[in-house]
Order: structure tokens, then C-alpha cells, then sequence
């Protein structure tokens, strides 16, 4: 809830809690709406420049300057308290910049004219960016998140503006510092009715975040008449066939399951295995978990970042156990040096009446369960208010495939599991609820930032065409 001075209505510095420590150690400044307005009008008046520009130099320079620059890492790090995951996420990052410096002029370029129907009449046409674009991004990944969409919209020829999350700030000013002069992208610091304000100042809308907050913010674009791209929750299946490698798919789930302490969208958050093979992919399982610390120990899982997210996945575990389920690993939070932390959690004797099963926990928590064959994997995968992605292990790529095709997800991991968190190249749409859209991934990503326009040429020798006759 945003703080207000009395007097002049302004939002007032919140305190930004410290996951490691669990204590607030800053402060969070939110812009006021008046200077979010000047901030988004400075924008719009650099958007004819911005077209004219060489944008792939100006790009590239940002990259190269990102993907070196110890001060972001070190804020990251604050802002999220996990390490080797940062330094992947500004790798990542870098990566991503570099692939639309690549892609962007080829898929920009206009469309060869072709003939219409009509004698004499060719189409052609061009694309013309939206002025400004928004971008309201998570806590989970703060830089990847903030640029995955901001930067094909800047190749396209947007200027950019960016909301984060109010939960990692820290990482904006050293960004900022990094964006070439030439470049209009602005990051700002603000919570929800930053966010808000955010909605109706731009021209094209990009929220990742949860189901509930996505509904509000394609309501209120709804209500400026602009376009909304939704990125919403995930409750990622993993399915396990009989004859499938089960040391790979155990250290595939483990680590689609846990990395980043499973708060990723994409995390794998519920698996099922065939029952010939659960035995052994469980035993291999729990043993490998078992063997994964947190980073306070000099393991690689980091704290519970969202505060309050705790809360979350202690009542899906409590919930769980109460129902029958049996925990090998993990199975609780623990606070250590004032954060909140959960170990690898593998549970067995789970089923879909259990909230671990059903909704998004956003932890490091892999409930295993057992099924009889292919038909009834794919319809407990189904059976889901959301489709995000997915996982499916077999003995042969063939067999993968075919369960794979019949799941109601955007993007289906074969024989590894949440490969969408590196692999950006594969187009895909969100099924469900899981979002609203045009692809975020693949070479089309870029067009939701361009709307078409078409040139409809009579090049007839014919002074009055015949559709042009009135007959009597």
C-alpha cells in the first residue's frame, strides 16, 4: 500500500526489506505521478530521434557495458541474496541484447510488394512502433525481467518506459547508469500505484507478474484503450515415461524445480512419473535434493526473496502433510541470520486435492506422484487453471513428442525440463491463465510492438477500372 504525505499527497519512502537478513535496509522512493508524467512526456519527445537512429550500435554498447559491470551484480545480489543465479541472469541478459541486435533489421525490414487481387492494384506496406511502451516486471529475475521485453521494444524503435518490482529496487541506479545517453529507456522506482499511473501514460503495456495483478492491469488498459501483454503464473508439470533416462530426468527436475529456490515462473512445481519407474526416480531424487544446500552454507539455494511468500509455501507443505503426503527432504522454512529459506523439498503420497498439486507455490518444493501410463500423465498435467510450459522425459525423442503435443502449455521442455528460462528463441503463447498475448519468445516477440500499416497502390493504365463503374 502505497504511503501518502498529508499534506501534499505524495507517495513517502517505504522500507525495502533485505532477504538475507530479513530486515529493511532501504529505503524505497516511489516517483511521484507528476514526475512519472514528465518522465513518460520526456520519452514521447524522443521517439522521432529514436527512429532515425542506429539502434543496433546504441544496443550493442548497452550490452557490451551490462555485461561486465560488477556494481549491477553486486546489486542483484542484494536485491535477490542469490549469486550464481544474478550472475546467470546478467549473462542471460547480455545474450538477450545481443540476439535482437542480430534479429532486429532483418525482421523490421518492409514486406516485398506483391499483387492484389484486384487488376492493377499492389500491395505493400511498413511498420510503424508504438511511442512509448510500458513495462511492469517482477521481483524474481529483476534485470531479465525489466529488459526481456524492453529491449526487442527499443530494437523496434519504442522508447521505453520501466516499472520494477518495489521488492528489488537496488539494482535500478546501477542500470541506469549504464544506459547510453542516446538510448530512451527509463527505469523508475514505484510499488502498485506506480505500476497504475504507469498504464495510462503509455501506448503498449507489458505486466509479468501474478494472476490477480495481471487481471488489474488489463483492466486499466482496457480502460486507456491500449494493448496488454500479460505473463502470468505458472504450476509447471514434469512427466517421467517408463524407459526414460531417470538419472537425467532427476537432475533435470531437481534443477528446473529449485533453481532460483523454485521462484520462477517457469519452475517445475509438480511431476509425474510412470509407475514402473517412481520407485527408482524417487530414491534418485530425494538423494540428489538431499545433497543440495542453501547458500548460507555455501550450498547454491538462495533465501525466499517476495516477503510473504514464506507464508505461501509453508501453507501448501502444512496442507499437504495434513492430507497424507510424505516428506523426504526439506518440508519446512527455516530462518537463518533473519531470512527465510526452504531446502529442496520432495514430497510422495501426493494428489490433486492438495494445494501443492493445484496452485502456484513459488518454492523449491517437487511433489512427485504416480501414474499409469501416457493418457493419465497427460490428463493430471491438464487438469490446471494454468499452461504455461512443461517437461516430458522418454525413452525415445518420438515417444516424448507425442505426449508433449498433447499438453496445454506454451512451451514443452523434451528430455530437460524449464529450458524457457535460457532458451528464448522458440515462439510460444501462454495457455490459460497463465497469459494474454503475443509471444514474448521468438523472432514474432518483436512485432507486438509495431502495428502494420499497408499501402494499397493502382498502378491500372486504365482511366476509369471497371469496380470503379456504377452499372445500370
Amino acid at each position: 500500500m502505497t504511503v501518502r504525505d498529508p499534506g501534499t499527497g505524495r507517495p513517502q519512502p517505504m522500507d525495502v526489506r533485505n532477504p538475507i537478513t530479513g530486515r529493511p535496509d532501504r529505503a524505497l522512493d516511489p516517483i511521484p505521478p507528476d514526475r512519472l508524467a514528465a518522465v513518460a512526456a520526456g520519452l514521447r519527445e524522443r521517439a522521432p530521434a529514436w527512429r532515425r537512429a542506429d539502434r543496433g550500435a546504441v544496443l550493442a554498447a548497452f550490452g557490451a557495458a551490462l555485461a561486465d559491470d560488477d556494481d549491477l551484480l553486486a546489486a542483484l545480489v542484494a536485491d535477490t541474496g542469490r549469486v550464481g543465479e544474478s550472475v546467470l541472469e546478467r549473462q542471460v541478459t547480455a545474450g538477450l541484447i545481443a540476439r535482437w541486435v542480430r534479429q532486429a533489421p532483418a525482421l523490421l525490414a518492409p514486406p516485398p510488394e506483391r499483387p492484389a487481387a484486384l487488376p492493377g492494384v499492389f500491395v505493400g506496406g511498413d511498420a510503424v512502433p508504438y511511442e512509448l511502451a510500458g513495462m511492469i516486471s517482477p521481483w524474481n529475475f529483476p534485470l531479465l525481467l525489466g529488459l526481456i521485453d524492453a529491449v526487442p521494444a527499443l530494437a523496434a524503435g519504442c522508447t521505453v518506459l520501466v516499472k520494477p518490482s518495489e521488492v528489488t529496487p537496488r539494482f535500478i541506479e546501477p542500470l541506469m547508469r549504464l544506459v547510453p545517453g542516446e538510448l530512451p529507456l527509463r527505469v523508475v522506482e514505484g510499488d502498485g500505484a506506480t505500476g497504475a499511473a504507469l498504464v495510462g501514460l503509455v501506448d503498449a503495456v507489458v505486466f509479468t507478474g501474478s494472476v490477480e495483478t495481471g487481471r488489474l492491469v488489463a483492466r486499466a488498459a482496457a480502460d486507456a484503450f491500449v494493448p496488454a501483454f500479460l505473463e502470468l503464473g505458472g504450476k509447471d508439470p514434469a512427466i517421467v515415461l517408463a524407459g526414460a533416462d531417470l538419472d537425467r530426468a532427476t537432475s533435470a527436475v531437481l534443477w528446473g524445480g529449485t533453481a532460483n529456490a523454485g521462484q520462477s515462473c517457469q519452475s517445475i512445481e509438480r511431476v509425474y512419473v510412470a509407475r514402473e519407474a517412481y520407485d527408482e526416480f524417487l530414491a534418485l531424487l530425494v538423494d540428489k535434493a538431499a545433497a543440495v544446500g542453501l547458500t548460507c552454507e555455501g550450498g547454491p539455494i538462495g533465501p525466499i526473496i517476495g516477503p510473504g511468500q514464506e507464508d505461501v509455501i509453508a501453507a501448501h507443505l502444512a496442507d499437504a502433510v495434513a492430507k497424507g503426503a510424505t516428506v523426504h527432504t526439506g518440508g519446512r522454512i527455516e530462518r537463518h541470520g533473519g531470512g527465510h529459506w526452504c531446502r529442496p523439498t520432495v514430497l510422495s503420497g501426493v494428489d490433486h486435492g492438495m494445494l501443492v498439486m493445484t496452485e502456484e507455490t513459488f518454492g523449491p518444493v517437487l511433489p512427485v506422484m504416480a501414474v499409469d501410463g501416457p493418457d493419465e500423465a497427460v490428463a493430471l498435467a491438464n487438469d490446471s487453471a494454468y499452461g504455461l510450459s512443461a517437461a516430458v522425459f522418454a525413452a525415445t525423442e518420438e515417444e516424448a513428442m507425442e505426449v508433449a503435443a498433447r499438453l496445454q502449455a506454451g512451451a514443452v521442455s523434451v528430455n530437460d525440463a524449464a529450458l524457457t528460462a535460457l532458451v528464448h528463441e522458440g515462439e510460444k503463447h501462454s495457455f490459460r491463465l497463465s497469459g494474454l498475448g503475443g509471444s514474448r519468445m521468438g523472432a514474432a516477440s518483436i512485432g507486438r510492438f509495431l502495428r502494420r500499416r499497408a499501402f494499397l497502390v493502382n498502378r491500372s493504365t486504365t482511366a476509369d477500372p471497371w469496380w470503379h463503374t456504377t452499372k445500370e
